[in-house]
C-alpha cells in the first residue's frame, strides 16, 4: 500500500493482500503528521500492522545527508526500505548504505539509465514513478518494461517496484509488463477487489436462496 493512514492500512492488511507499505513526506504531511518524532512514531505502528518492508524516505539532498537519515531510519524498525532518490548524491547514498546491509528503495525513477545506475550501486528495489509519466504524454508502463527486460538480460537482482499508481489498470498492466510489485493507494485496492458481475451474482444466489423458502 502506497499511504501514511494508519486506518488505511489496517484495513487492507486485514484483506490477507498486503506485503509491504511505502510511505514519503507527501504522505506524510497528508495524515497531519508533522514532525520528525511523530513520522517515527507513524513508522513503528504502520510495521507493528503490517509483516514486511516499510520504506520510509530521507528528505536530505546531499549525500552524507542521506546516509545519516538512512542509518537512523534503519533503526526504527526491524523491516525498513530507506527511500533513496535517483540522483547524483542519491547512489552515492544508496552505495554506502547498501554496503552496511542497508535495504534501499530507490525512488523517483524516470529512466532505464537511472535504474541500471541504481542496481549497480546496491538498490534492493528500484521504484518507476507510472503515473507522473504519463501526466506528461509518455507511457509510464513502457519504462517498467523496459527496465524488466534491461535486468533480465543481465541478471540484476534488484525489483521494479511500479509507483505512482493511478488506477486499476496500471496495476493489471504493471503485472503484464513484470513488475514484482506494485504499491497503490487503498481506493484502487478496493477498486481492484470490485466487479459488477460478482455483485450481481452474489446478488442473485442470495434471492435464489430465499426464493427456495431459506434464510
Amino acid at each position: 500500500m502506497d499511504t501514511a493512514n494508519i486506518q488505511e492500512i489496517r484495513d487492507g492488511a486485514r484483506m490477507g493482500v498486503i506485503s509491504g507499505v511505502t510511505t514519503n513526506p507527501s504522505l506524510a504531511s497528508a495524515e497531519g503528521i508533522g514532525s520528525s518524532e511523530s513520522y517515527k512514531a507513524a513508522v513503528r505502528e504502520i510495521s507493528d500492522i503490517v509483516d514486511g518492508p516499510i520504506s520510509v524516505e530521507v528528505i536530505s539532498l546531499d549525500a552524507p545527508g542521506m546516509v545519516a537519515e538512512g542509518r537512523d531510519i534503519a533503526g526504527w524498525i526491524p523491516n525498513p526500505w530507506v527511500k533513496i532518490p535517483s540522483t547524483v548524491a542519491g547512489f552515492e547514498a544508496i552505495s554506502i548504505l547498501s554496503k552496511e546491509g542497508i535495504k534501499v528503495n530507490q525512488t523517483l525513477c524516470f529512466s532505464v539509465n537511472q535504474a541500471l545506475l541504481g542496481a549497480q550501486a546496491g538498490s534492493t528495489a528500484v521504484s518507476p514513478f507510472i503515473g507522473r509519466l504519463d501526466d506528461i504524454g509518455l507511457e509510464g508502463i513502457d519504462l517498467i518494461r523496459d527496465i524488466v527486460s534491461v535486468y533480465a538480460k543481465h541478471n540484476i537482482e534488484t525489483k521494479v517496484l511500479a509507483a505512482s499508481i493511478r488506477h486499476t489498470l496500471h496495476c493489471t498492466m504493471a503485472a503484464q509488463a513484470g513488475a514484482h510489485i506494485a504499491t497503490v493507494p487503498y481506493k484502487t485496492l478496493l477498486q481492484m477487489a470490485q466487479h459488477p458481475l460478482t455483485d450481481s451474482g452474489v446478488a442473485r444466489f442470495k434471492s435464489d436462496w430465499e426464493k427456495s423458502g431459506n434464510s
